[in-house]
């Protein structure tokens, strides 16, 4: 489990929000709640995912910030509709090496950088009812991976670096609470200024 940082913001409410969010992993809460027992969350695009990850997924990430292709998305079933929710988005390091690509693979490279920041992403829609977060697919599609820290909202990642993107799904209003967090071992990626794999440019029609 990573460690949710928070970001400067002149919003008190999402500063508070991260708090929280932090104190609750940090404490090793157990994924889940007694309230939303049959909470689900399913990958969207699941098949374009698959064919990404089986030719090792590459995202680009660039000093003004780049959207993520594919571009994550979930649906959500089991929220209480009425209740108020939050989601937010991290990236998870998957390992503790470098990664360099050499005659057409992926190969470790050494000890990994020091990461001294953890941003997190809000979505948007955030705070917003269960029926909400429910009646649609959720997209992701305003995130922008950056190797510089600019804030604006934009993930920082550190190049070369494969990572995992991981959901919290956050119950605000009362007592805030962690409900869930979730990831995909299928939307790791390595973290490239530059496409390296030619499958991967092909796969990227933008």
């Amino acid at each position: 489990m990573s460690e949710l940082g928070t970001q400067k913001t002149s919003d008190g409410t999402v500063s508070r929000l991260l708090n929280v969010v932090e104190s609750e992993l940090q404490a090793g809460r157990e994924k889940g709640d007694p309230t939303e027992k049959q909470l689900q969350i399913i990958l969207e695009d699941a098949p374009l995912w698959q064919r990404f990850k089986e030719v090792t997924n590459e995202m680009i990430v660039t000093k003004n910030g780049r959207r993520m292709f594919p571009v994550l998305k979930i649906s959500v079933t089991g929220l209480d509709p009425n209740a108020m929710y939050s989601l937010l988005l991290d990236f998870v390091p998957t390992d503790s090496h470098r990664w360099k690509y050499v005659n057409g693979e992926w190969v470790p490279a050494g000890k990994p950088e020091v990461s001294s920041h953890s941003c997190v992403y809000i979505h948007p829609d955030s705070p917003n009812f269960g029926a909400h977060w429910m009646k649609a697919p959720i997209s992701f599609s305003k995130v922008k991976l950056t190797n510089k820290l600019n804030g604006g909202g934009q993930i920082m990642l550190n190049s070369l670096h494969k990572y995992e993107p991981q959901v919290h799904i956050v119950r605000v209003g009362g007592a805030h609470r962690m409900v869930m967090n979730c990831s995909f071992p299928e939307t790791q990626f390595i973290a490239v200024t530059a496409y390296q794999n030619e499958e991967v440019s092909d796969l990227d029609e933008r």
